[in-house]
């Protein structure tokens, strides 16, 4: 069994590695890394990209340490109103696809430099400078706006452990807050706030939603917009040197990351007296602060909907609040409405995107916990040993990969026949594969949480009594496990719902999935489809997080 779950591994995870490095090597892969990082055109496949990239990394991490962390230390240490709601809030924007970001800002903020119709603000007499409507500052705030949250959540669990003794220690020795702050707590929670800037830059620079809807119409490339426009002009041995480039830049990122935090000293803040959180007065500013927190988190999380919601509606943008019309959900075609396109329920198109979507959630959430769970129960039954380090190793490595990196390796690697098998690009088969590799660390990471938990003694008593390791995994373990299998399947379900980045390369006609459907929608400038589109994404991630709650529930009533 562990020698089959290795080679499972190596084939879904190193193998499209493997493949796409070896692709470089040949004559034409040659050439193109000399194209790429050495001839006249490096400037633009290369060195501008990248340039873009860190500027977008870097700013994003550093706009969420700001964000995130000021609404963590309100909600955590502050006596702030409210501190529920906030957090709720908070937590919110990422649960909503990026794109979703991207396109309610161009509903709002697009002006008439492309042609088209222009955004709301443009059409009611406000003059939108260039660089508000496209370019590296409206996507800068909009990935920001999405993956604040992400540090926030990293951050508030940090300053959660700050007792009350440490900074009650520091008052009483006379130290000033500032003094308490800069300290005490900061240096507490350092990892967290390293580890919240390497997943933030990370997700900036494999993000491929926000810079392709915000930069591409003024030609602002990134390294995942360039490595999909390479791919799609069918120059693959660039696009596949620039997929290598990409990884490189994340990679190395998150190992230095790594490195800064087991290299520090580490404070122990949670002991046995017992934890309590010491809250910070806020005196005259509590509703000010709770004024200014609301308002990031409607801006971010619920005004990005409403916009959404009434493009849907209106046949202009300039005009959001009035002559709506049901035509964008279930209209006929043949109209003057949206060039004669029918509407979402009533587009054949639509449709077959919504139930290849939903399949392809279901089927890759099922394939990634069930290999998740063999994974787990082996890194978990044979701790410390070489074979579990080994699998550890090999399941997270995804995590190193960025999104759309990896629909390239896969491309590089399915792309052609492998001796008497076909070749898999442009099928169904394809986009599960690349899925299910993509997502296994969440998977392993939810197996290992519950598994962890579960004493051998039970399964050793089965096993004791003659019963298989199907019967056991069937019969014990996974009815012990299964609030953690199924918590981490609907968070496998929405990434595929929402995903763009992964499916982008993978996206044909023949397996087309709502997210790229709505990106193609919005590239030909129907905004209004788009946005309904995404408004529908939205639902079924909603719908599938209330669903496993209801489940988690029933499934284990002998719990409660």
């Amino acid at each position: 069994m562990p020698a089959i779950l290795i080679a499972i591994v190596a084939i879904l995870v190193v193998a499209p590695l493997v493949r796409i490095f070896v692709s470089t090597l040949t004559p034409d892969g040659l050439d193109a890394w000399r194209t790429v990082l050495a001839s006249p055109l490096s400037n633009n496949l290369w060195w501008r990209p990248l340039l873009n990239t860190l500027l977008l990394g870097f700013g994003v991490a550093t706009g969420c340490l700001l964000l995130g962390g000021f609404l963590a230390w309100l909600v955590v240490l502050t006596d702030v109103p409210a501190r529920n709601f906030i957090g709720t809030l908070s937590t919110l924007p990422f649960m909503i696809p990026s794109f979703a970001g991207a396109l309610a800002w161009g509903t709002l903020f697009r002006n008439d430099r492309l042609g088209g119709s222009p955004g709301f603000f443009q059409a009611n007499g406000f003059a939108i400078p260039d660089w508000l409507a496209w370019g590296l500052v409206p996507t800068l705030i909009v990935l920001v706006a999405h993956y604040f949250s992400l540090a926030y959540t990293i951050i508030a669990a940090a300053l959660s452990s700050v007792g009350a003794d440490m900074i009650e220690a520091g008052q009483m020795a006379g130290a000033r807050r500032s003094r308490i702050f800069f300290g005490i707590i900061l240096p507490v929670v350092t990892p967290a706030l390293i580890a919240a800037s390497s997943l933030t830059f990370a997700g900036a620079v494999s993000n491929f939603a926000a810079p392709a809807l915000l930069g591409l119409p003024v030609r602002m490339q990134t390294l995942s917009t360039r490595l999909f426009g390479m791919i799609e002009t069918g120059q693959n041995e660039r696009g596949f040197v620039l997929a290598l480039l990409l990884i490189a830049v994340s990679a190395t990122l998150l190992f230095f990351s790594d490195r800064l935090v087991s290299g520090r000293k580490a404070f122990t803040t949670v002991t046995g007296k017992g934890g309590r959180t010491k809250r910070f007065a806020l005196g005259v500013w509590r509703w000010p602060l709770f004024a200014l927190a609301a308002a990031i988190g409607m801006m971010t999380s619920v005004v990005p909907v409403l916009v959404l919601a009434a493009s849907s509606f209106a046949p202009q943008s300039g005009a959001l609040f009035s002559n709506w019309t049901l035509h964008f959900w279930v209209g006929e075609g043949g109209g003057e409405i949206a060039q004669g396109q029918a509407g979402l329920f009533r587009n054949p198109v639509l449709i077959d995107a919504l139930f290849a979507t939903l399949k392809l959630g279901i089927v890759v959430a099922m394939t990634t916990m069930v290999l998740g769970l063999c994974l787990a129960y082996t890194i978990v039954r044979h701790k410390g040993s070489l074979l579990a380090n080994a699998l550890s190793q090999l399941a997270f490595l995804p995590l190193l990969v960025p999104s759309i990196a990896f629909a390239a390796a896969y491309i590089a690697l399915f792309g052609a026949p492998i001796g008497p098998f076909p070749s898999l690009y442009g099928t169904f088969a394809l986009l599960v594969l690349a899925a299910t590799a993509h997502n296994l660390p969440y998977a392993v990471q939810a197996g290992r949480s519950v598994l962890g938990q579960i004493s051998a003694d039970i399964e050793e008593s089965a096993r004791l009594t003659g019963a298989s390791f199907l019967t056991r995994m069937i019969f014990i373990i996974c009815p012990l496990a299964i609030r953690g299998l199924l918590a981490g399947a609907i968070l496998v379900f929405v990434k595929m719902v929402r995903d763009l980045s992964l499916v982008v390369l993978l996206f044909t006609a023949t397996s087309p999935v709502l997210s790229m459907v709505a990106y193609r929608y919005a590239s030909e400038g129907f905004m209004q489809f788009a946005n309904a589109i995404t408004l529908v994404i939205l639902v079924i991630c909603l719908a599938a997080s209330l669903l496993a709650h209801v489940l988690q529930n029933r499934v284990q009533k002998w719990k409660q």
